[in-house]
């Protein structure tokens, strides 16, 4: 019972880049939004707003982080992006 683990506890990474395959994940669920909690769909959205190069994908996650998160625009943004503006 007390062996040592061969392998470790958390998976390796497919590609090698964490964030990245983060940013994967969070797209996959919000690919599939119905099968998933809405605190899920809120996590993935701050996810990809804050790791997306695109545009037009960060405004469409924050679209819909706005319709989850009963909070004024501001606060959900100010929550998504908090070192925004920080020198």
């Amino acid at each position: 019972m007390n062996q040592s683990l061969s392998q470790p506890l958390a998976a390796a990474s497919g590609t090698g880049d964490w964030m990245q395959d983060r940013l994967t994940e969070a797209r996959g669920i919000l690919a599939d939004v119905p099968k998933h909690p809405e605190t899920l769909i809120i996590l993935a959205c701050r996810v990809v707003a804050g790791q997306t190069d695109c545009a037009s994908e960060c405004s469409d996650v924050i679209a819909l982080l706005s319709q989850l998160d009963r909070r004024p625009l501001q606060a959900v943004v100010a929550a998504t992006f908090p070192d925004e503006g920080a020198a």
